[in-house]
């Protein structure tokens, strides 16, 4: 291992603030306000849940920030757990990862991307003839397949440019990046202020107080917020490319979750102000509909659902290109402690991560092909949540077992936020294995499948130690 090249810091703030904003902002933004209606049915509870979620990965955020800016380095979450707790269940995070959580999440934004795609230039429709061909009566991996091939081309393609060095992938994310906001902010200032837009209409206050939301339904709605709000715990992955990461890591995360839920609140807002909620939900029954469509649509006409589908598809593109960027680096930083396969410890001549970046690669090409957009998001959230709590948990054990070491920066409302990210997280937890019992048993199955990788690894290299 000695003989390895170390991985350069290059990366100052702004560039940390662009990838956690640009590993946020995805598909969420377009499509969840349509599942959330058929939810909640009631735009004011949907703002809520917005709202509500923006301020639990606001306190998670903060959470997490004080534990990287006092142990980051290269992998993230892994190199955290690993120091709290012990190399089991580092390794049990680092492979969630790799089976469920930033594999999946590629997956689900390529999927995206390629239904956009769609929409503007028909697909070729590929052996249709095997559309039904079921594994178990659950996944269905013909079904749209010139839709999934073309989303398994896109992961490639972003695969090898990645591969091509850091500078590279992080220039297409500051540059898509740019586009995103501007296309937002058009949708927003345009829909608000045309005369379609009716928020005195669609938004009632009273709903809160009418008792028709049950907590089950408002968890459960949270799900497609949470996945709007996920990926900004990714640019802890690349904490050994970043320049003085302790200080720039933790403000940029920050700094990054609150231009996000501005963000989400002004879109969100614009949404519900077009559209009705009866609509939101036939938009969701549709299946193949998108609601930020049907809502520019609804002011610019065929003019608007090509510009709104060209900006889905730059919004994809480049938060499909950050979450395969930083994704990669735990699994080079789990095989550089043995505690994964070794080939992927390899830096490659352009100084990154190779062979992980392949293998990333490969393994969410192979779910593009497993289910749907809606399937894959709610087992990546489900997942998540559960190495999210312990994160937060790891600021009390840290605080008792390190009160002395130096904390750049310190969770605000201690210990308050992070107990209550505690708790959320939990009842999250719970509420997806009722309401969501297929995905949380995938969920679990790909997690618990890690045992008895982790027991093979560790005999194989305890026998050379």
């Amino acid at each position: 291992m000695n003989n390895q090249r170390n991985l350069v810091r290059t990366l100052g703030l702004g560039y940390v603030i662009i990838f956690v904003i640009a590993n946020i902002i995805g598909s969420g933004v377009f499509k969840k306000v349509a599942p959330m209606a058929a939810e909640l049915h009631s735009s004011s509870w949907i703002l809520m849940a917005w709202i509500v979620g923006g301020i639990i990965t606001l306190f998670g955020a903060l959470s997490n920030a004080e534990v990287a800016g006092l142990l980051a380095d290269t992998g993230g979450d892994f190199v955290y757990f690993k120091k709290i707790y012990n190399r089991f269940f580092a390794f049990l995070y680092g492979w969630s990862l790799f089976t469920i959580i930033q594999t999946a999440t590629i997956s689900s934004l390529a999927y995206v991307f390629a239904q956009s795609l769609n929409s503007i230039i028909p697909l070729p429709d590929i052996f249709s003839s095997l559309k039904d061909f079921s594994i178990g009566g659950v996944f269905f991996p013909f079904q749209d397949f010139g839709v999934k091939l073309t989303a398994i081309l896109l992961i490639l393609l972003l695969t090898s440019l990645n591969i091509s060095g850091l500078k590279s992938g992080a220039g297409v994310s500051k540059a898509i990046l740019l586009l995103v906001c501007t296309g937002l902010f058009v949708i927003v200032f345009f829909g608000l202020s045309n005369k379609t837009a009716q928020p005195a209409n669609y938004i009632h206050l009273r709903d809160l107080t009418s008792g028709t939301v049950t907590l089950s339904s408002f968890y459960t709605a949270m799900l497609a917020a949470f996945w709007a709000y996920q990926g900004w715990v990714s640019v802890g992955f690349i904490g050994g490319e970043v320049k003085n990461p302790t200080q720039n890591i933790p403000k940029g995360i920050v700094i990054g979750v609150f231009v996000v839920i501005f963000i989400y609140l002004l879109v969100n807002l614009t949404y519900v102000s077009l559209l009705s909620i009866p609509e939101l939900e036939s938009v969701h029954a549709s299946v193949n509909q998108i609601a930020a469509v049907e809502a520019i649509r609804s002011f610019w006409g065929t003019g608007g659902v090509l510009f709104i589908s060209l900006l889905i598809l730059i919004t994809t593109l480049g938060c499909t290109n950050a979450s395969i960027l930083t994704g990669a680096r735990p699994y080079y930083a789990m095989a550089r402690e043995r505690l994964f396969f070794p080939g992927i410890a390899k830096l490659n001549k352009n100084n990154v991560p190779g062979n992980s970046l392949l293998w990333q690669g490969i393994w969410a090409s192979v779910l593009v092909l497993s289910g749907t957009f809606d399937q894959l998001t709610d087992m990546v959230i489900f997942a998540v949540f559960i190495f999210y709590g312990a994160t937060s948990l790891g600021v009390f054990i840290l605080r008792r077992r390190m009160p002395d070491a130096h904390r750049p920066y310190k969770v605000w409302g201690y210990p308050v936020v992070p107990a209550i990210y505690i708790l959320f997280c939990i009842g999250l937890f719970s509420n997806t294995i009722i309401a969501r019992p297929r995905e949380a048993a995938i969920g679990m199955t790909l997690i618990l499948l890690g045992i008895p990788v982790f027991l093979f690894l560790n005999r194989k290299y305890s026998k050379k130690e």
